[in-house]
Formats: structure tokens, sequence, C-alpha cells
């Protein structure tokens, strides 16, 4: 799978890594626990230890995934080439164990001869007797054509193969090792219970390339035909074994229907050769039907010209008759009659009630008590009952209530226990217990064995339920049998009636493999031992139950091969019935050997008027679909199958039925059916032409919903379901982008205001008053300060500096909306003001350059009242100070200077502009070269006041001794380099020691006031926020919206590395730029679901679900959020990196001296994941909602999502856009029935919302499982519930976000699971009484309803509010409804949100006003707990849940498209694996399977198996250690400090690697104490 986002470029020394992983978001880790960095610059990209350790946990997993891919590609072509499963292994192993004899075929007799060589010449029908060796001739004619074709390979034609058809699975087994023994070429089986149904062309392909010969039902070669995944002229030759079934519907004539006789050149048809003992397989005209069989296999029926040879090869049975008295006419026992007087109400017990009657009356009494034993006492039988029940009661719908179904559930369990209370009778053989038919089989078989103990013996018997019941008398305690008897079944796979046995395919070649070594010597069968298996040789073979035509009494007499065998009729005396039968089949079969004896020479049939076209006649109007791309071809007939294949690749949906649902109404003289399809298919139902037949009516409405399929892209150009692949690419997995820093984007730094403004000299300038809401905590005399700018700025929000150590005050923003006419002069003073402040504050000198001056600053009034409409601004400012910041005007200190004048100034190192001091008194009597008082700060070990003074660098100067030793000494408080107070004070910042002790003679005296000063050092900072303001505003203007600027900043603000990875740890954060955009992409993101759900309901009414969703996943992926933000640029406004002390200065101006002076000015860029700038997409949308909370007023969010997803399908405004899209559809302007009228009283009464369409009411209560035709043409539920759900989500997180403002994104959608769950929602639909008046198509589903609701009744009486999460199950129709009727009023209400949000004060929130008690109810999460598990329990860091789409297979692309791998790494080792459908499956899977291994594991034993260290510091030595090492770390900064010398850069990175050392080490504090500092988990 291509990656979705471009790659970065790489350095040379790194290794490669998979950018498939890292560039997708379904790479998700579970945890991102590191947070060191290497780094030795300040503006460099410090690249985090965490990368580097993720990558090599990328590049493993890479690595693993390569692996795996490989490891299931192996397992899948196993899976193609061995069968399925275990059983189907066994049965190749079983079959291959069988003796050479059996399978090697000796030499050709004449006949077969014969025979071969007129299947040589043309298309023939083989037909002989069973055991005459038909397969030997199939042999044969296989050599000779693929002989023939390896030749005309070598020509360089076109490859063709041979199929051997047959027509039941187990033949599939025999067939193929008869041919692999005795064919030297590539030879494969298939069958449907192989899971090939579905394999792709592809797989196909290669099994074609592969082999020379296909032995398959005739199923398989139907439905490869149908697909194309072949055409006939690929096919060299069709070998028919049991040709006779080759009529109506049956695989064998469909292949010639519909893919033979279409094909009109003869050289591309295969040859075709039939095998059959008899053309005919029911009482019918015996020329007719074999004309029929010659029209439709396009063959001429051969046999034999001298049948005596055939007579030779074979040895024929004797046959003799057992004649039986008369038997009773059908009757109930004693056991029957009861429980009829008792049950017999019971319908699903009225073909039982048959059942035993005919098995008492032939077979005896104990037998028909035996049946009624196995029904209701044999394991399982009772839930087969139960279901009969069920399922009676969906196919009368209509007619039947549930009701009638619950009271025969509890009727039928009363009939269990009255049977398992019964005393059963003895198998006496006397004529009481058992029937004349019965004791005359007891005794035939003990002659038989009495005379033989090696005798071999097959029963035939028409039913499964008889067989058995005959083996269990025979294997009875009462020893019936006989003591040489040893019984064993052989009865077909098929499963499902009460008392019925599973037969497996492995059993029924155990069953002949034990019969062939004698371990069974009677084997008691149905008709599959009739035709065509393999059994071995047996004296015997006696039809209990008598044949129905003439065909079975040939082949299963020709069971019997043994030199004198015997074949007997077991006859009731006097039967004419049986009379009859007995001399048909013999007659019949007179008839059919005269037929083939009168067969000219050349096997001819002369005058054959059997024309297929008639055949076909009644298949003339039957349309069929050929797909333009491929040949695939539908017609009537396989559309069924089509559609059958095309559910069961349906993903399972809770509470859905999971096939297709035919409903066949009369409709004017004729049927006409409607299919529905699963809930979670994308076409829901589809309606057929009339027909005169029910048959014709089903599939024509299969044909009808495989055609619009096909439109909807579901089925391929092959008719594959393509809906198991496409939805993965459908969800947000795959449409979403990558969080990793992958691309390298322009950042802005500057707002555009600034560069507009430039270029001229000012004649008027607006103000801008900035001023403290406290400015005590500033700790000396403060005045505001105004920033000038050419143009009137914006209101800003305020916003907190932090003056002291966890104390904030905010910072008030006045924007006076006059501006002040001022001359060039006052102008120039300003300028000088503003210079003054940068060299005296900050140690830069600028050019004197005014058009280049972005804004000015001026001190304000203290004490003066500010206002927006203040008449005079000019009044505002100190204008005395500003004339005092001339470019002259400094000051030094003289001996004749009052040592008053220099108290409260502020005064600045000469030499080194990074020491300055706020000087308060002078101390008398305390000199220069006296030491430092205790307790003041010394600097670098310092001993006197003068050597505090004088910097580092100076006191290595001649000038040194110049210094006047009587000079005055000032107590001053030294002023801190810290210039961010946008955020808090590190512990070191808090701890500082300011107070000290200078002498003025080395420093500048500057003339700014210390109230000036005060407010100017907060000036950076202030104006880092306000320029962020400026730039978020820039975003608003860029896309037309009007935001709240603190909301716009907020959405633009990625504050770390892994801002989007809620509730991690976050790496590289920049502290003190406010709230990060999590919060509001949270909120915009719900949003932007409601809005785009509502838009394209509108627009769409009529739509399915399905595509709703497709739509919805396409506007709103990140994919799409992405594409159009670059579109914009919005990458260049994110703001992703914090206050710099550099950055801050005004653009545009020289700096003639100071830090920095000679860099040039590069093009700032900073690395942004693509999902980051999708994610702020998201956030501004939240933004444009909450701007305008406090009326209500969403039109701005809406415009923002139109803005932003850039489609026609969401084009408006404004809220009031939405609803004049929406066209009423038929159905909800149609008049409301009575019915449904009361339906909308009632719900009336349980929420106070009049309905004016109750149709659209009726909607929201009709569950998909009910036909249309049955809702009054109303469609269900599923389109509501998809506006509904997006409503109720946007009404929970609303009520979330605000109630709980300081919680996580990870938080809310934790909490909110709670509150849209099923569980909750089913109960709130059955406390709202909703499940009464759901209609349904099933009583699954109302059964599911109903036991919920009545136990979530005995919950609610303990008056929890969280009574309902104790339920086992809840059904989601219950939870679908309540979001139905959601969307059902939003939508009669016309779109108005007010009611959504009424029908939530009213009956939701009232369950989560205390959160608390849900804070377990995500936590039950398997990932949750997993991550709780690592991070608590064994407090490891370096742990990762990543998932992953597995790599393409070509070759396999049905079984492995869109299959996703998810694996558990810890300290890179992958500790457990799982597969799924979609990532969020998969990683679920993954996390149960590594909480199963986790199991019992000590925190001990966890370390030695992962080598973990992670949480050895907190385990066992506690903080203390984290503290020695952060006090370690600093003392060797301060060495390297003093190794470096004077130096203003080296202190400054002191500063401020110290800081990052204190965060590093006071954020691992607050991780180790926090309750709640773990993803999920609060307490």
């Amino acid at each position: 799978m291509a990656p979705l986002s471009s790659s970065s470029s790489k350095s040379s020394g790194e290794s490669h890594i998979s950018r498939e992983i890292l560039d997708n978001e379904l790479a998700v880790e579970l945890s991102l626990s590191e947070s060191e960095v290497i780094s030795d610059d300040d503006d460099a990209q410090p690249i985090p230890l965490s990368s580097i350790r993720k990558r090599e946990q990328y590049s493993k997993f890479n690595s693993w995934l390569t692996a795996k891919a490989e490891e299931v590609v192996k397992d899948e072509i196993q899976e193609v080439v061995d069968p399925a499963n275990e059983e189907l292994l066994s049965i190749r192993k079983l079959m291959a164990r069988q003796d050479a004899a059996n399978v090697l075929i000796n030499d050709a007799r004449e006949y077969q001869v014969e025979l071969f060589e007129r299947a040589k010449k043309q298309n023939i029908v083989a037909v002989l007797d069973t055991g005459a060796g038909k397969t030997l001739i199939a042999v044969l004619l296989l050599r000779h054509v693929l002989d023939a074709e390896l030749s005309y390979r070598q020509l360089g034609k076109k490859p063709r193969i041979a199929f051997f058809l047959v027509d039941c699975v187990t033949l599939v087994f025999q067939q193929f090792a008869v041919l692999e023994s005795n064919l030297g070429h590539r030879i494969e089986r298939f069958c449907g219970e192989m899971g090939c149904d579905l394999w792709s062309k592809a797989v196909w392909d290669k099994h074609f390339e592969d082999n020379m010969v296909i032995v398959c039902t005739a199923e398989i070669l139907y439905q490869c035909l149908m697909h194309s995944f072949i055409t006939l002229d690929q096919i060299n030759l069709l070998i028919f074994d049991e040709a006779h079934h080759a009529k109506k519907n049956h695989a064998y004539a469909r292949i010639i229907k519909d893919f033979y006789i279409s094909e009109l050149d003869p050289e591309k048809k295969p040859k075709i050769f039939g095998m059959t003992a008899s053309p005919v397989d029911a009482n019918e005209d015996v020329v007719h039907a074999a004309r029929e069989l010659e029209a439709m296999l396009d063959c001429q029926i051969a046999t034999t010209s001298d049948l005596s040879l055939v007579r030779k090869a074979i040895s024929r049975p004797k046959e003799n008759i057992i004649e039986y008295g008369r038997m009773r006419s059908p009757y109930l026992t004693q056991l029957g009659q009861a429980l009829r007087d008792r049950f017999g109400e019971l319908d699903v017990l009225g073909k039982l009630f048959d059942s035993a009657r005919l098995a008492a009356a032939q077979l005896g009494e104990w037998c028909a008590d035996r049946l009624w034993e196995t029904v209701f006492l044999g394991q399982n039988e009772m839930l087969k009952l139960e279901r009969l029940v069920e399922g009676t009661c969906e196919s009368e719908r209509g007619s039947r209530p549930v009701e009638q179904r619950d009271a025969d559930l509890v009727l039928l369990r009363q009939a269990r226990e009255f049977v398992a209370s019964w005393s059963f009778i003895s198998p006496e053989p006397v004529a009481d217990t058992l029937s004349l038919k019965a004791l005359a089989l007891r005794a035939a078989l003990a002659a038989i064995y009495e005379a033989d103990e090696n005798a071999k013996c097959i029963v035939f018997v028409k039913r499964r339920y008889t067989a058995r019941l005959l083996a269990d008398l025979m294997a009875s305690e009462r020893g019936i049998g006989s003591p040489n008897l040893r019984i064993g079944l052989l009865i077909g796979t098929r499963y499902g009636d009460p008392g019925d046995i599973r037969f497996s395919f492995r059993q029924q070649i155990i069953t002949l493999n034990k019969f062939r070594k004698g371990e069974i010597n009677c084997l008691l069968a149905t008709s599959i031992a009739e035709e065509g298996l393999d059994i071995p040789d047996c004296n015997t073979v006696i039809r209990f139950d008598l044949y129905d035509t003439m065909i079975q009494y040939i082949q299963s007499r020709g069971r019997a091969r043994h030199m004198d065998s015997t074949y007997l009729h077991m006859i009731e005396l006097g039967n004419q019935l049986h009379i009859k039968c007995f001399s048909d089949a013999r007659t019949g079969e007179v008839k059919m050997r005269q037929f083939c004896a009168a067969l000219p020479a050349d096997r001819l049939l002369q005058g054959n008027d059997c024309d297929l076209h008639k055949v076909l006649a009644k298949e003339m109007n039957m349309k069929t679909y050929t797909d333009p791309s491929t040949g695939a071809k539908l017609t009537y007939s396989s559309s069924l199958v089509v559609l059958s294949h095309f559910v069961s690749c349906l993903p399972p949906m809770e509470g859905a039925v999971g096939k297709a649902t035919y409903i066949v109404t009369w409709e004017y003289k004729q049927y006409v059916c409607e299919v529905q399809l699963p809930e979670t298919s994308p076409i829901r139902f589809a309606v057929g032409h009339p027909a005169s037949k029910k048959s014709i009516a089903k599939r024509s409405a299969a044909f009808e919903a495989c055609l619009l399929l096909r439109r909807g892209g579901h089925l391929d150009g092959n008719l594959i379901p393509t809906y198991h692949k496409r939805l993965p690419t459908m969800r947000n997995a795959q449409l979403a982008l990558s969080m990793k820093q992958s691309n390298s984007y322009v950042m802005i730094t500057k707002p555009r205001v600034w560069a507009e403004m430039r270029g001229s000299h000012p004649e008027e300038l607006f103000l801008t008053v900035l001023q403290l809401q406290s400015p005590e905590l500033l700790g000396r005399s403060y005045q505001p300060l105004a920033l000038l700018t050419r143009m009137q700025l914006p209101d800003f929000p305020a916003f907190p500096l932090y003056l002291k150590p966890g104390q904030t005050s905010q910072l008030i923003c006045t924007s006076i909306r006059r501006g002040m006419k001022l001359a060039a002069s006052t102008v120039a003073e300003l300028n000088c003001f503003t210079l003054r402040v940068y060299k005296d504050i900050f140690n830069k000198e600028f050019e004197d350059n005014i058009p280049k001056m972005s804004y000015w600053l001026a001190p304000i009034r203290s004490h003066q009242s500010i206002r927006e409409d203040e008449q005079s601004p000019e009044s505002l400012i100190d204008w005395p100070i500003v004339a005092k910041s001339k470019p002259e005007a400094e000051c030094r200190w003289t001996p004749e200077m009052p040592t008053s004048f220099l108290e409260n100034r502020y005064l600045v190192d000469r030499w080194s502009g990074g020491r300055r001091f706020f000087s308060h008194e002078f101390v008398p009597g305390l000199r220069a070269e006296d030491p430092i008082p205790h307790g003041a700060n010394t600097g670098k070990n310092s001993k006197t006041n003068l050597e505090f003074t004088v910097t580092f660098f100076f006191k290595r100067s001649k000038e040194r001794a110049k210094w006047n030793s009587d000079q005055p000494v000032f107590k001053a408080d030294i002023i801190a380099s810290r210039l961010n107070w946008l955020e808090d004070f590190t512990e070191i910042e808090a701890s500082e020691q300011t107070t000290c002790y200078i002498c003025p003679e080395p420093l500048m005296i500057s003339v700014l006031p210390i109230s000036v000063v005060s407010m100017c050092y907060l000036f950076p900072a202030v104006l880092t926020r306000l320029e962020s303001y400026l730039i978020s505003a820039d975003v608003c203007n860029l896309l037309g919206l009007k935001l709240d600027l603190a909301l716009a900043l907020e959405a633009l603000t990625k504050d770390s590395d892994n801002t989007e990875e809620h509730g991690k740890k976050q790496i590289h954060l920049k502290r003190g730029m406010g709230n990060n955009y999590e919060r509001l992409e949270f909120m915009g993101d719900c949003f932007l679901k409601m809005a785009t759900s509502i838009s394209l309901f509108s627009q769409n009414p009529e739509d399915d679900e399905y595509d709703y969703h497709v739509k919805r996943m396409l506007l709103i992926c990140n994919k799409n959020l992405f594409k159009v933000a670059l579109e914009k640029k919005l990458y260049e406004y994110i703001r992703s990196q914090g206050f710099s002390r550099r950055n801050w200065y005004p653009e545009d101006l020289i700096l003639l001296k100071g830090k920095g002076h000679k860099k040039k000015a590069d093009i700032k860029k900073h690395q942004l994941g693509d999902k980051t700038v999708a994610d702020v997409c998201e956030a501004l949308i939240g933004a444009a909602l909450l701007s305008f909370r406090e009326t209500g007023d969403m039109d701005m969010a809406v415009k923002a999502v139109t803005v932003l997803v850039s489609s026609s399908d969401h084009d408006i405004s404004a809220w009031s856009g939405y609803y004049p899209l929406y066209k009423k559809p038929k159905y909800q302007l149609a008049q409301a029935s009575a019915a449904q009228l009361d339906l909308a009283t009632k719900i009336e009464q349980k929420h106070d919302y009049h309905f004016k369409y109750p149709r659209l009411l009726q909607s929201a209560f009709i569950h998909p499982s009910l036909p249309t035709s049955w809702a009054d043409k109303i469609p269900s539920y599923q389109r509501l519930e998809f506006l509904g759900d997006a409503l109720l989500d946007m009404a929970c997180i609303d009520f979330l976000f605000h109630r709980h403002p300081d919680e996580d994104p990870q938080w809310l959608t934790e909490h909110k699971m709670a509150m849209v769950s099923n569980k909750f929602l089913s109960a709130l639909a059955a406390k709202l009484e909703f499940h009464r008046h759901i209609r349904v198509g099933g009583s699954v589903v109302e059964a599911q309803n109903r036991e919920y609701v009545a136990e979530l009744k005995e919950l609610e009486e303990d008056g929890s509010r969280d009574y309902w999460t104790s339920t086992n199950f809840a059904p989601k129709a219950l939870s679908d409804v309540v979001e139905a009727y959601i969307g059902a009023i939003f939508v009669d209400s016309e779109y108005d949100y007010k009611e959504v949000k009424r029908f939530f004060e009213a009956h939701i929130r009232w369950f989560f006003e205390d959160m608390s008690i849900y804070d377990s109810f995500a936590n039950n999460h398997p990932t949750t707990l997993l991550h709780f598990r690592l991070n608590i329990e064994y407090k490891c860091e370096h742990h990762r849940l990543m998932a992953h789409q597995l790599p393409a297979r070509p070759a396999f692309s049905t079984s492995a498209e869109g299959k996703i791998v998810a694996v558990v790494m810890i300290h890179e080792e992958i500790l457990a694996d799982a597969e799924a459908s979609s990532g969020k499956n998969a990683r679920v899977r993954a996390s149960e399977k590594a909480l199963r291994l986790l199991e019992g594991m000590s925190v001990a034993d966890f370390r030695k198996r992962f080598n973990c260290r992670c949480g050895r510091l907190a385990l066992s030595q506690g903080s203390q250690v984290a503290q020695d090492e952060f006090l370690g770390n600093s003392k060797k900064i301060e060495e390297q400090q003093q190794q470096v010398g004077n130096n203003n850069n080296r202190m400054e990175w002191q500063r401020e690697s110290g800081t990052k050392e204190s965060n590093f080490y006071f954020a691992e504090e607050r991780k180790r104490k926090a309750d709640d500092g773990f993803p999920g988990i609060r307490r």
C-alpha cells in the first residue's frame, strides 16, 4: 500500500525506516514515554531519544510485518493447495491408504477399448452397468487428450485443461484418488467445503496453470465459468460422472445451457464424455429421456456392441425376494399418543408425529419410542426444536403473534420433561415390540452371518432415521443383532432435522475403510451408497426399503459385486405397490437394454427429434447479464449463488439477520418477490419482476439485487463481492494521515499587519493600552504601557502572566478607538523612547528609522482610567517620561551625586547587558571593599561588594584599579534573565536569590523609571502573545471567519511534538503557549460529523445508510482536510514554537549592536505531521462553534465546515441553509394511517413532542428486517439513525465539554462512550417503552428486546443511576431506535437543534450528572487495561501498540485485502499479535492476547523477561534518586560554565539548560504523583 503522505528527506546516517509504517495513522503507539533530548543549541531542533527508540521499534515492526506477510502467503498457499480443514486433510490421507488394487486400473477389456475409441472421435455418453469400468474409459480418454494437449502446447497453442465433474463431494476424493494413481500429470480436486467459492481469479489462474486435470463438483466449474475465471476455450475435455443428472437446473445442465450452447465456434468447445448406468433416473419413458440426455450433453449414447462381454466382466447377483407379513397402518404408540394429546398443538412436532407413525408401522413400537427419545433427550436436539419454533414464527410473521412463540417454547420444554420421565420398553424380538418387517430383516441377517461369519452386507433404507433406529436396534443391550453382526452407518452429510445425527465426509471414508477391512460387516445405508461410491465387494445387498426408480435398482444391485452374491428385495405380502415397484424396475431395465441393443452399429440414434431449443424454451424470457469487461455471466439461476456469496462476505453485526430473506407476495395473479439483505449490506433490498412461479420470482429478485450490487461496485467484474474489501478503505484509519513530523513547512512568525503598516512616517497613531489586573504581584511600582500602531488593533483577549511562582495576573488589552494626530517631532520622541527601552532593558541598539518601525511604546500615566472610547488618547501618555528618553540621556555616578538620587533606580552593567538591577536604599557603613553581607547573592565566587558589581570580564582589565573605594553601597535586586512570563516559574527560578549589594560606579543609571521598566520587562512575552493573536486574526481573514481570537489561537497552537496524542506524555513541550488545540479539535471533530451528516441526509434523503457513511468519511477524513489546508497554506499559521528570546524583536530594523546582529534573517520553518495540519482544521471548526456559544449561533461553525471540507456535499454558510436542502420523501408526506397516528400519540406521552409527520416517526421504529411491503413502503430507521447518531454525539459532547472544562479529549472520549453506548441507549429505549412499538421482521429481535427489558426492570429497582451498566447484553435494535427517534424529531421540527438538546436534558442528562461513577466503564476496554497494567503495575514506559495493513499479496487478494495486523511491542520485543479487518479490532485482539500472556506474571518476572528497567528508580529509591541525578547534572553544568568563562551566550545556555533539567525532574515528579497521569485511568 502506498504511503499517504510524502516522505521527508533523511540524513545519510539515519537508518532506513519504512515510510509505509511511519506515514500511516494505523501505526498507532499506546505509549510515548520518553522525554530525554540531545541538544546543545537553543534554536536547533532537538533530537529526542524517544524518536530514536521509536525508529528502532518501527524498523523492527517493519521487519516483522514483512516476515508476517510472507508467513501468511505461505499459509494461504497451503490452504489453497491442501483442503481447507483437518477433516478434509484426513480424507485425503484416508483415500491415500486405500489398497493400490482399489485405484490402479488393470488392462482394459474389449468393450472398454471399443467405447474409448468411440469417445476419441465424438462426444458420447457411455451406458454401462455399475462396476463395468466406466472410469477406466475416462482414464484412457484423459491420457489420450492430455498427450494431444502436450503436443499442442509445444506448438505454442493456448494451454487447456480437463475437468472431471462429479455430483457429490465424496466422489471428488474417490475419483481424484483413482486419477492420481493412473495419470502421470498434475491433478487437483476442489469442492465447496474447501472454501474456494470466493477465491480470486488470480488464485484460480494459478491452479489452472499448475494442473492439467481438475476433479471437482459441477457447481465449482459452473461458478468458475459464471465468474469468467475460465472460459470454455480453455477446457479440452469435460467428463460428466453419473451423467443422467444433466437435466432441469442441475449444475451439469446449467453448464451446458448457460455456456456450452452459447459458444458458436465448434473449435472452442471442449470434448464431452458422459458416464451412467442408465440414461433414466426417474419413472419416465426411456427413449424420450435418452434423447433429451443426448440433446442436453450434445452427445450420442453408446454402449458395447456385445453386452455379453459386460456380463462376463462383472458378476451379476442372484435376486431373491423376502416376503414379510402385512404391517399395521401407520399409528402412534402409547408414548406418541400421550405426546399428541398434550402437545399436539405444537406445529413443530407435526412432522415428527408423521415420522413416529411410520416408524411404528415399519419398524415397531420400540423404534418409534426410540425416535422420541433421540429427539427430546439427544444432545443439542432441543436447541434444534427451539430454532424451528422461532423460524416458524418468523415465516408466519403476519399471522402468528410472538406471544404464541413464547407459549410454544414453554410447551416444548414441558414435552421434553414428559419424555424424560417416560418408562421405555425393551426391544424384545416379538411382534408387539418390533414390526414384521424388522423381524424379517433380523432373521435374514441372522441366517447370512450364521452361514458365513465373513459375509458382508449392505442394507438400503430410504430415511436417515430408519438407518439410525435399525442400528440402535441391532446394537441394543438385548442383543437383537446376530453375534457375528458388526453394524455401521453410511448416510449423507445433510444434517439439521431433530433427532438426526451429524455424519461427515471423513466418517464416510472411515466407515468404508472399516467395511473393507472387515471391522464392519453390515452397512445400514441410504442412497449415498447407491451411486458412484467405491463400495468394496459384498455378498449381499438387502433392499429394506424398495427403490423408487429403475436406476436406483440398477445402482444398488451393482454394489453386490462378489461372486455368488445375492440381491434381496423385501416385499410386503400382498402389497401391490411393492409388487409394481419390483416389476417396473425390472421391466424398465429390460427396456433400457433393448433400447441400447437396438442402437445401430455406428451407435447413432436415428430420427432424434428432441431439440435442445425446446428444452430451453422455458428459460428464454429469463434475463441474463454479461459483464463487458470480463465476460462473467449472471443468470436467474446463478444469481441466487452470487447473492448468497455476497451476503456471506458482509461483516457480521450484532442483532442483524445474516442471510438474504425472500418475501413472496401474490399480486395481480402473479408472484412478486422482495429480497432483503442484512443491515451491513450497501444495498438493503431489491424487488423482482412478476412471475408465474414462486421459484422464478425468487430468482428474479436475486437477479435484480445482483445488478444493483454490480452497478454500485459491490460486485467486481467477475461478480465476486468487493464489499469486504472496500469497507476498510472507507474507514478513518485508511483515510487518515501520519502524525509524525514528516514535512517541513514555512512558519509565519510575524503578523501581516506589521508589514502592512510600515513604509511611511505616521500621521496618526492608535493606542492599545497594556495593563495588569493585579500589578501588586510585581512587588514594585508600575505604570501601564501603550502599544502605538498606525492602525487600530483588534480587541485582544486577556491572558495570564506569571509574575510570581504559581500566581498570575491577567494582562488587559484595551484598544482605543480614537486615533492621535501627532507631529513628526512627537513621533520622533516616541521612537527615541522605544529605542531606549530596547537598549537599556534588552541590550539591543537598532537603527533610528521611523518608516521601518512597526509599532512604538509609551508609558501610560499612573492611576489613569482606561476606556475604549477615550476622547483624548494623548492625555493617557506620560509625556514627561517620553521626553527624557533622548539618545544622549545616560547618567554615570560621580562622588558629588547624592545617594538619594540612586535609590529606586534602574541600573545596567555597562559592559554586560545581561546584568541589571533595581536599587532600593543606601546602606550606611557598608563599603565597596567589604565582604558581601550574609544571605545576599555572591555571583561567581565574588567576595566583596565591588567584585560582585564588576563583571567577571572587566575584573581582568587595567581599569580595575580606578574604582573609587569610597563609593556608596546600595541594597538592590538583581533582575533575573526570565523573559517568558507566559509560563510558570521553574523551581530554579523560584529559588533564585535576587537580593544583592552593588556599587554604582561600574553601572549605567537608566533614565527610565522603575515603574516603566517593570512593565517593559513583561513586553517581550506580551508582544509574543499579541502577535500570535494577530496571526490568528490573519487566519480568520484568510478563511472568512469571525472567531474569538483566544479560541482561534488555541486552535492553531501545537505545544509539543505529540500534541495530538491525547493523554500521553508530551514530548518537547513548549511551555507558556497557552491551551493547545486538542480540546477544540475534539469539539470540532464532533460538529464536523454532525454538520456533514445533516448535509448529506438533506441532499440525499433516499440514499442508503452505507452511502451516507462513505460520503461522510470522504468529507471528514484527515486526508481531505489536509488537502484543503495545503491549498490555503494553513500550515504557515500553526503555532508550534513557544516564546523565543530572539524572535520577538521588531522585524525589518537593522540591529546595530547586540547579540544576533550579524545573523541573517532566515525563513523560519517547522516540522509538522500531516495529521497535525488536519487536526488544526477541526480545531478551527470547534473554535467557530464556541465563539458564539452564549448566543447558540452555529452559523460560523457551519461556514467553517464548508470552507474546510471544500465539497459540494456541504456548501452552505449558515444553519438555516440546511433545511431548504431537504426534499421531503413521498413516504413522509403520505396520509398517516390510524395505526401511525396512534403510535404518535403514544410516543408523545413519553416525550412531549408532537409530530407533524407521523409516518416519519413510524420510520424510526421500523427494523431493517421488516420487508418494505409489510411496512407500508416506509423505509427502516437506518437513515434516521445515521442522522440521530451524529446529533446525539454532539449533544453529549457539548455537555461533557463544558461541564468538565479541565479534562482532556481522551477522558471526554472515554466517558462519552458511556453516554452513547448500546447499553445506555437500550436502557433509555426501555425506560421510554420504545421497545413496545418496534416493528421487526423476525421474532428473534423481539425476544431479545423482551428478555432485556425484563432483566433491566429488575436492575432498575435499586435506584442507582448506573443500573443499566449491569446488564449482560443490550439489543442493538433498541439503541438504534433511540438515535433514529432523535433524528426524526430533528427532521420533523425543521432542523431545530434545540429539540435535540431538549430531549437530552429531559431524558439523558440525569444519568450523567456525576460522571465519576462511569470512570470504570471505559477502563474495561482491553487496550486501556493493557495500558494500565504496563504503566501502573509494571511501571514500563517503553511499549507500543502498533497496527498496519499487511502488504498486498495480489495472488491472494480475496482473503488478504483489508487485513490489518496489530502487535504489542515491549522493549523491542513483540509480545502479541492479532489480525482483523480493521485497525481498531486488530488492536483490541492484540491487547486481549497480550493480557492473557501477562496474566499472573510478577513484576520481577516481567523485568527479567523484557529486560525492563523503566520503573527501577521510582520502585527502589523513590524521587531522591531522580533529585540526586538532577543536582549532579546541575553541578556538571556549573563546572562547564566556569571553564568557559564570562560569556553571555554560555550564561544563557546555563540558565536554559538548568531549566530543561529542572523541567524534566519536576515533570517526572508530577507524573509519579498524579492520580490521572495515565489515559483512561482516574481515581
